[in-house]
């Protein structure tokens, strides 16, 4: 399957870098090119793309912002990319709806593994992001509101099953090994959770379930 991208990157070189290392594998179509904010929200909702690699620091409309209206609009996963990963960023990245928050300074194998996992439906962190977020959910002032905990507790028993595999940080693949089911009921029940938690993201719904102690 040809996964569609959509690159959002202001600076000009950066982009062109980002294009040709896509062009240059297998399965990869790049749809377009956006220069600003306002354009890639333009352009996702015009295109429809599997995948919008966003830039976090962009003229007119910033990365987060531009990611919230595209994740809303259903026009596709965002996987950020950006130089700096500034926990204004992170988690205004992630609550926003991203899929995935990767560095600039990765290796081009990365980036391809990265988008093939955010394209799947599964999240995609940096290292160091990833023990700041570890490090956020071990502080015992998190709490989860009450609206929240209903939402949860109205899912079935196999909803609940595969948030905590979510919560583990377990991909699909895994998830549908762990509960011998086919992954194509795991992504309907991922699916199915993000509408009734009205969530964005499964970023998200692995906040939540850690927030709530579920985990495998």
């Amino acid at each position: 399957m040809t996964i569609r991208v959509l690159v959002a990157e202001d600076q000009a070189a950066v982009r062109a870098a980002l294009v040709m290392i896509l062009r240059a594998e297998p399965g990869f179509e790049v749809v377009g090119q956006a220069a600003d904010g306002e354009e890639a929200v333009r352009l996702a909702l015009e295109l429809r793309p599997d995948v919008v690699l966003m830039d976090v620091q962009m003229p007119r409309l910033d990365g987060v912002s531009a990611t919230r209206e595209v994740v809303a609009a259903g026009a596709g996963q965002v996987l950020v990319l950006t130089t700096f990963d500034l926990d204004e960023y992170v988690y205004g990245a992630l609550r926003a709806g991203a899929s995935g928050f990767l560095l600039k300074d990765l290796e081009a194998d990365t980036l391809v593994e990265g988008i093939r996992t955010v394209a799947r439906g599964d999240g995609m962190l940096a290292p160091s992001v990833t023990k700041r977020l570890i490090g956020a959910f071990a502080r015992p002032e998190r709490t989860v509101g009450p609206e929240a905990r209903a939402a949860v507790g109205a899912l079935t028993g196999r909803e609940r099953e595969v948030l905590a595999c979510i919560g583990s940080g377990m991909s699909n693949g895994e998830i549908a090994a762990r509960l011998e089911m086919a992954e194509a009921t795991t992504k309907t029940h991922v699916s199915r959770i993000l509408a009734k938690l009205r969530l964005r993201s499964r970023v998200q719904a692995a906040i939540l379930a850690q927030d709530l102690g579920l985990t495998i």
